[in-house]
């Protein structure tokens, strides 16, 4: 298969929504989901696409940020290939992309949150030189 990666932008929003409201777990609405893709667009935020010819079949947001502990770093966010196009080794080829491209851009390290009960993730990224550091948590404050 022909696989391509693509930076994509605000345009793409709904595209990148279909993908990512796979992920949505807490049923967020498409409509919020799509308020804060664009948002997302105008803070330290990028997006690339995964093409399989001109049908846009992945994508992974990427947040760059310089942290205390890492330095200069990428956060992974949103990272989504439909199940259809998985095991064909695009995902390793998509980590390789985002690595040069982040590296590129001067930055020095990858990080990201995977969901516990997504052990085929989890698995994936071992594979693919990340390490656990340790936990995520959050507390949406209600005042």
């Amino acid at each position: 298969m022909d696989y391509k990666f693509k930076i994509l932008s605000k345009k793409n929003v709904n595209e990148i929504i279909f993908l990512v409201d796979k992920l949505n777990e807490n049923k967020i609405p498409k409509n919020i989901l799509a308020e804060r893709q664009k948002e997302m667009f105008s803070q330290n935020y990028e997006c690339i696409g995964v093409f399989n010819r001109t049908k846009l079949i992945g994508v992974v947001g990427l947040w760059f940020q310089m942290r205390l502990y890492s330095g200069r770093s990428c956060e992974l966010d949103h990272v989504y290939i439909l199940p259809e196009h998985r095991r064909f080794g695009i995902g390793s080829k998509l980590i390789s992309f985002v690595e040069e491209h982040v590296y590129n851009k001067g930055f020095e390290c990858l990080e990201l949150n995977t969901y516990l009960q997504n052990t085929l993730s989890h698995k994936f990224y071992y594979n693919n030189g990340f390490k656990i550091l340790g936990f995520h948590f959050i507390k949406h404050i209600d005042i």
